[in-house]
């Protein structure tokens, strides 16, 4: 049962990086399967398509990633403060990927949900699941912020999807331009967006 958890853990963590490094019509099953060293029929007993798996691995991804959301949008932090650290969170995680693929990757989420949205319903449905989720973080701590009397925005979720809009944007223009330092400087466009009343600490 160890062994067959493994396979499955290998498939979607390899999945994910390759058509994150690459695209999702770039990578094939078989693909897959020799980078995670796993037989094609394991992956079958896993998945039943390449979109299944697409599926899993987003998710997978997401679940990975939460415990660092989380810990970047903390309530013990300062609402602004979440904001700041989360365009630090971008860019570095960004600049990773950058420095181990050779190339900007760009958002995993919005890159796999452009690509394949008018074309496989379930991964479209997932890139938006995802999308909202993270969007959510962002709401909460400009809803935060404007009950501690810092902004004075009408609508968080409004404003926390211009955000996201804003920053994912951002990262396809670094992805086309392959210059990571293009989100260098998330932070002040987002304080801007949001109307911050005050200067974030340094």
């Amino acid at each position: 049962m160890g062994r067959r958890s493994d396979a499955k853990q290998k498939l979607l963590n390899v999945a994910f990086e390759l058509i994150w490094e690459n695209s999702y019509g770039d990578v094939s099953v078989d693909e897959i399967c020799e980078a995670a060293k796993v037989h094609k029929g394991s992956f079958y007993h896993f998945f039943r398509t390449k979109e299944d798996v697409a599926v899993a691995a987003c998710e997978n991804h997401w679940e990975t990633g939460q415990s660092e959301m989380d810990r970047v949008f903390s309530p013990q932090v300062t609402p602004l403060e979440r904001l700041s650290k989360w365009c630090d969170h971008v860019y570095q995680a960004q600049k990773d990927k950058s420095e181990k693929y050779g190339h900007v990757c760009g958002c995993p989420i919005a890159g796999i949900g452009v690509e394949l949205a008018t074309r496989q319903e379930k991964v479209r449905i997932k890139a938006e699941e995802l999308m909202l989720r993270d969007i959510d973080y962002l709401e909460s701590a400009i809803a935060d912020a404007k009950r501690e009397g810092l902004l004075s925005v009408e609508n968080p979720n409004a404003v926390a999807r211009q955000v996201y809009s804003f920053v994912v944007g951002t990262l396809l223009q670094a992805k086309i331009q392959n210059d990571v330092e293009v989100l260098h400087n998330l932070e002040p466009t987002v304080m801007a967006i949001i109307g911050a009343k005050t200067p974030v600490p340094a």
